[in-house]
């Protein structure tokens, strides 16, 4: 298992970290943004694979942001799994 951190943009969090094994996502943690939301989010996709989560989460917005901080967790998820496969 590798851990991974994500600086986010466009949202009220401003790091995720998470850990990778194979393709499944583990431990994942938001710094900053809403408790509420960023509690429940990864309780929610642990054990779920990098494809799963994009499915679910991609393209997410927060009001009129063009992202949201589960959107970013689809791409920090993708960019720790392309980083692991490189």
């Amino acid at each position: 298992m590798k851990h991974y951190e994500y600086f986010t943009e466009g949202t009220c969090s401003v790091m995720i970290s998470l850990d990778l094994d194979g393709d499944t996502v583990h431990n994942v943690k938001f710094l900053g943004g809403c408790p509420g939301n960023l509690t429940a989010i990864p309780i929610l996709v642990e054990g779920m694979t990098v494809d799963e989560i994009e499915s679910k989460l991609g393209g997410v917005r927060c009001g009129s942001k063009p992202t949201s901080c589960a959107h970013q967790l689809t791409l920090a998820c993708r960019a720790a799994y392309e980083a692991a496969n490189a």
